[in-house]
């Protein structure tokens, strides 16, 4: 046993929630690293992190600069003074993060208390602030954040989460100052209760977009990576990002524990550097646990693609695909939904009966009248392939991406739970385009745009179409496109067959 090991209490604390994470010291430090090495001689620069939770960032750059700037300032403490009076700001996104911040960042939860390690302070606060702030209510829902008014209007015992940043249309009146850096980890979302007890609208893309407002010299901020492919309240935050070519680095972790342990974080996880002065392309990076595995300057986004395509062994693919110019098989997946049946939809009954329409349901198999059928009727009659809208996976790649279609008799229909490819007018098509679907060809393709569980008709727009009179194989495609055996065997390393699971 070594009786000298003393952890770093930041690497130990447990989460909040999935909403609000920690950031372990390691990865913070990789941000930091991201930062240009002379900014740590800069006795000018000014940091600030705009949502404090644990004071990692603030008290790993104090570190950085207390070396930095050792020539320049010899006397340790005066160093110090410095460092925490002028250069480190924060505002923490509650009152027990505030404390917890000062505790890292001044050893000492008051700035100005007997224990810390700057004496300039002459107020508890220090540059660590925190200020209540209430939610601006305009029918029903926060104006700046979307939380609703029946969740939180609380009374001054409870924390209202209306972060400070983004409850403002003036950021710079915050603490009037300019800012060489802005770091930091921002809460991801806030759940509201409005359509089920946990629905979540983001917040994570506002705190970005305040913090750029600050025009910042750099900026970085570590969040989820759902915006790659937009989404609800992301779309013109996703065309934003991929547009400004001063994104100069961005790193990308497809599974969010090799960031954050024992956080489950759909999507994964990603950190960037925004480069206010220096545009370009922007350097790439695939991480898998402590691994880069890929890098890549490249754009951020592809000719003919509206999302972020991101791990950089799809590009060459891509490219080989697009290059022939076919339809997408888009085209043949039906609208959310197609019969205009929601998930939650009772009202069928358990056996068929004269007339029935057989109906795929979340649960099984069911039976109802005709004119319950709200909407697109005229499919009925047709041959069909229905497959899931939904399918999630975690842990490792391979992953599988869509659920297994299934035909579509005549006189059938589905509910939400359910997409529509189709219809078609014979079942040996049906049996064909499931041949497709089953190919990892086809799932590589939906990956593209596939990071969440979600996939509606837009995540197939990267498929190309094809000929259903006959039956297709990867290796037929893989001959098609010309993928070499290096791009197959990539393939192969992201999507498990379809074959394998016995569902």
């Amino acid at each position: 046993m070594n009786n000298d090991y003393n952890p770093d209490v930041l690497s130990c604390i447990a989460n909040l929630s999935s909403d609000e994470v920690f950031t372990p010291p390691k990865l913070a430090n990789q941000m930091l690293d991201l930062l240009p090495a002379d900014i740590w001689s800069n006795k000018d620069a000014r940091f600030l992190d705009p949502g404090c939770k644990s004071g990692v960032f603030l008290r790993e750059i104090a570190k950085r600069l207390e070396k930095g700037l050792e020539k320049q300032i010899p006397d340790r403490q005066n160093r110090l003074n410095h460092i925490f009076k002028n250069q480190l700001f924060g505002i923490a996104i509650t009152e027990l993060t505030s404390l917890l911040s000062r505790r890292s960042v001044y050893c000492s939860k008051t700035a100005n208390g007997k224990y810390s390690v700057c004496s300039a302070f002459d107020e508890p606060q220090g540059n660590i602030r925190f200020e209540r702030v209430e939610h601006t209510w305009e029918d029903g829902r926060c104006v700046f954040c979307g939380a609703n008014e029946e969740n939180y209007q609380r009374g001054a015992e409870y924390e209202t989460h209306a972060y400070r940043l983004i409850h403002t249309e003036e950021p710079g009146e915050i603490l009037n100052m300019k800012f060489d850096v802005i770091i930091g980890n921002p809460p991801y979302q806030l759940k509201v209760g409005i359509q089920k007890e946990n629905y979540a609208i983001a917040l994570y893309h506002q705190f970005v977009q305040q913090a750029k407002k600050l025009n910042p010299r750099y900026l970085t901020m570590i969040i989820p990576a759902r915006w790659y492919a937009g989404g609800r309240g992301l779309d013109s935050f996703r065309n934003e990002m991929l547009a400004d070519n001063r994104l100069r680095v961005l790193v990308d972790y497809p599974n969010a524990a090799d960031c954050f342990p024992g956080v489950d974080i759909s999507g994964g996880i990603c950190y960037f550097l925004w480069d206010r002065d220096n545009r370009g392309s922007c350097k790439v990076i695939n991480a898998k646990g402590s691994e880069r595995v890929s890098t890549m300057e490249r754009a951020l986004l592809e000719p003919g693609c509206d999302t972020f395509i991101r791990f950089n062994e799809s590009i060459p693919i891509l490219h080989k695909i697009m290059a022939k110019g076919e339809a997408t098989f888009d085209s043949l997946v039906g609208p959310q939904t197609p019969f205009g049946l929601i998930s939650s939809f009772k009202a069928y009954r358990q056996t068929s009966f004269t007339g029935a329409v057989k109906l795929y349901t979340v649960n099984g198999v069911g039976y109802v009248n005709k004119k319950q059928i709200v909407r697109n009727q005229r499919w009925l009659a047709d041959w069909k392939v229905f497959i899931a809208a939904a399918y999630g996976e975690r842990g490792e790649y391979p992953y599988r991406y869509l659920g297994k279609p299934f035909i579509g008799d005549r006189n059938s229909g589905c509910t939400q739970a359910y997409l529509l490819i189709g219809p078609f007018a014979s079942k040996s098509v049906c049996s064909n385009v499931i041949s497709y679907i089953h190919t990892r060809f086809f799932r590589f393709c939906v990956m593209l745009k596939k990071n969440t569980q979600h996939a509606m008709s837009a995540k197939y727009s990267i498929v190309p179409l094809q000929d259903f009179s006959e039956t297709w194989t990867d290796e037929k495609l893989y001959e098609k496109y010309g993928l070499t055996d290096d791009e197959i065997a990539f393939i192969a390393s992201m999507v498990r067959p379809m074959e394998a699971d016995n569902e």
